[in-house]
């Protein structure tokens, strides 16, 4: 497959990339700074853009069977949940004009259930820290569950998916929709490599097809 990768250099991105490669696809990886990128292997384009730009995505992403966008604004960036907002929306769009059928959104583990009808960003033990992107993230997905002309899917990281959990790859993991997946010490978490493992076998073959789904150890 053909595949747009947006956020190519970033802490999941990177990962993903890696797995697409390893798999046989071709990749056009989107970054605000291509530098990063090792090109050694030809199934990798790299491409500088501005995915702010609905005409910007629909140039970088026209003719791709899928698109995989791990955006990040930012953890340090003042206007994090605004930008965050803006940008998904800004390449939800472009992919409905682009005419591109298939979107997969990471998006962040803070609108999972821990309990009946309670998120996890709205328990005490959320960290402040990372409450503005969860947030939204959160309302990126509301948002995104009104969209019937994309086959979109949107994935929630496990509660400990942050960097450092990067470790080896299995190839093992479970799947959930609107709750955490926990193992049998009740922690919900995933390697890096083990994500993008998760991702590219959703782009391969799509069991959650506008829907949102959750992965776990």
């Amino acid at each position: 497959m053909k595949i747009a990768l947006i956020g190519a250099t970033g802490f999941v991105g990177a990962h993903v990339l890696q797995e697409l490669v390893n798999r046989g696809h071709y990749v056009t990886a989107i970054a605000r700074d291509i530098t990063k990128i090792d090109l050694s292997s030809n199934q990798i384009s790299a491409v500088q853009g501005d995915v702010s730009q609905v005409s910007e995505v629909v140039r970088l992403i026209q003719g791709h069977d899928a698109v995989v966008s791990s955006y990040n604004a930012g953890w340090t960036n003042p206007d994090l949940y605004n930008e965050f907002l803006r940008v998904s929306q800004a390449i939800q769009e472009g992919v409905k004009k682009s005419g591109v059928q298939r979107l997969l959104v990471v998006g962040g583990a803070g609108s999972l259930e821990v309990a009946a009808g309670v998120q996890l960003i709205d328990t005490p033990q959320f960290p402040e820290a990372y409450k503005a992107g969860a947030k939204a993230a959160r309302d990126y997905l509301n948002l995104l569950k009104n969209e019937r002309d994309i086959n979109w899917t949107f994935l929630s990281p496990p509660i400990e998916m942050h960097p450092g959990t990067s470790g080896k790859r299995t190839g093992i993991y479970r799947t959930g929709l609107d709750s955490p997946v926990f193992n049998k010490d009740h922690q919900s978490s995933i390697s890096a490599e083990d994500l993008a493992v998760a991702i590219v076998d959703e782009i391969e073959s799509p069991q959650f097809v506008q829907q949102r789904f959750t992965v776990g150890y």
